[in-house]
């Protein structure tokens, strides 16, 4: 038996596109190439000057006073966010798995799961701001990180096979 799921697509594949597309906003592509699929780069990392880490069973929480964080993996989850995460999910480490599952608890925390399944990408984006500052329209964040357009979002998510309602 076939599941159908209309116009909006798979929901899982939804969620798996969204979480590519905010790996793309804040890692970037030559960082996702230049490192574990970015799941080992830490904040301040570029091209040129790639910060990885190596031990996966815990949050590195290496702290870069340039840019007052310890955001770190694909997600760029800074350590605090991580120690509320490990209470809420049970996770204690973080490996690639781990760090996909606190971005979709990050991501229900802020209630816009059902938006992401249903393929409203955008209503999905204006409820993850606060979390993800390299989000279209988002403010504050780390100094020097960018915002990316809506437009160069929207790729990355129907890249992945991301559908929209």
């Amino acid at each position: 038996m076939t599941a159908s799921y209309g116009v909006t697509g798979d929901p899982n594949q939804n969620r798996q596109a969204f979480l590519y597309a905010i790996k793309m906003s804040e890692v970037g592509a030559a960082l996702t190439a230049l490192s574990d699929n970015g799941y080992n780069v830490l904040v301040g990392s570029t091209p040129a000057n790639p910060l990885l880490f190596s031990d996966y069973s815990t949050h590195p929480n290496v702290y870069n006073a340039a840019l007052n964080s310890t955001a770190a993996g694909a997600y760029q989850i800074n350590h605090p966010t991580w120690l509320t995460l490990v209470n809420q999910t049970g996770l204690t480490d973080f490996s690639p798995s781990t760090q996909d599952a606190m971005a979709l608890q990050l991501i229900a925390n802020k209630g816009a799961l059902s938006d992401i399944d249903a393929g409203n990408v955008s209503a999905a984006m204006l409820k993850l701001k606060p979390v993800w500052r390299s989000l279209p329209g988002a403010v504050g964040g780390v100094s020097g990180q960018r915002n990316n357009s809506a437009a160069q979002w929207l790729a990355w998510y129907q890249s992945a096979g991301g559908a929209l309602a």
